[in-house]
């Protein structure tokens, strides 16, 4: 509900500001709370800005939710209706978990979108024909937007009003609200989350080994041993199981740890690297940047927990 509110509001600061700025008296966004029903997927309006029941929607977003992705018989009679709006002409967008439901359209299918990081890897196998990248905050494909995390909406919302007002009415919204303009990556603000019920126990095992010991200094030889397989079909399995390479594996627990010291004090950055198992620092760094899109000491200027006090 927060994202349905949100977004509300902000469109009424948005056309708020800009009619003050162009000296217009009519509203310039019309704002609609759109509903199904449970059973039947027939779509009404909850709400409407303008005390109004008719015209089609230029933009439906489809909100984030708090539980599991949209799930139930109203789904398909909803996809039917999404389908038709685009086909009509609306521009289709998502929030988090709300890519589920685009995804349930088909309008997705060979298109790249985004979605919470925790949230992708069920995405990508409940519909694999949609090239899910949650590495990216938003997507903008021009008549289907997706954006990540919860708060997500933010881009969202203001990515639409640059499309709808104009870059100068984004801008000046974005200033009122004391936000950044749309922009950057949410694979800095995920933790590592690797997936555990794959179901294939000896794989599962050397995960848990590899998280109790830091995946420091573990070698492919080391790992298959402790899964009791010859190493080819030890690299096929793990593969398999969590979508990674080994090492790819290894590098991210030892970038996650990295983050949370980096995060936790003023540790020198070649110390953080030394204790997450680098022993070239120019090396971590090399990784810390590609997995998270911010240097170390970026990262740690804009998590940092606290601010050491003179």
């Amino acid at each position: 509900m927060s994202a349905v509110h949100g977004l509300a509001d902000l469109f009424a600061i948005a056309d708020r500001l800009a009619r003050q700025r162009l000296g217009r008296s009519e509203p310039l966004l019309r704002v609609s709370h759109l509903r199904p029903d449970e059973e039947t997927g027939v779509v009404s309006r909850l709400f409407d800005g303008q005390a109004k029941d008719e015209g089609a929607p230029d933009v439906v977003i489809v909100p984030p939710s708090l539980g599991h992705p949209p799930r139930g018989g109203f789904v398909p009679p909803l996809a039917t209706w999404l389908r038709e709006r685009h086909a009509a002409g609306t521009t289709l967008a998502s929030v988090c978990a709300g890519a589920f439901l685009l995804a349930e359209t088909g309008l997705l299918s060979g298109r790249s979108a985004t979605t919470h990081w925790i949230l992708a890897k069920d995405l990508a196998e409940r519909f694999p024909a949609i090239h899910v990248n949650a590495d990216r905050l938003l997507i903008d494909d021009g008549d289907i937007i997706t954006a990540g995390g919860l708060m997500a909406w933010i881009d969202l919302g203001l990515t639409l009003l640059d499309r709808l007002l104009g870059p100068a009415a984004m801008a000046e919204t974005a200033r009122f609200m004391l936000v950044e303009p749309p922009g950057g990556e949410q694979r800095r603000d995920g933790a590592f989350s690797p997936g555990l019920g794959h179901g294939d126990g000896a794989i599962l095992k050397v995960q848990h080994w590899l998280r109790a010991q830091g995946a420091r200094k573990v070698t492919v030889t080391a790992m298959a041993a402790r899964a009791g397989l010859e190493t080819r079909t030890f690299l096929r399995r793990f593969r398999n199981a969590t979508g990674l390479k080994p090492i790819e594996y290894c590098q991210r627990l030892r970038v996650d740890k990295a983050r949370e010291m980096l995060e936790a004090g003023p540790r020198p950055i070649d110390q953080i690297a030394w204790e997450v198992g680098y022993e070239d620092t120019a090396s971590f760094r090399k990784v810390f940047t590609r997995l998270t899109g911010l240097s170390p000491g970026e990262y740690r200027r804009r998590f940092r927990l606290a601010a050491d006090v003179g």
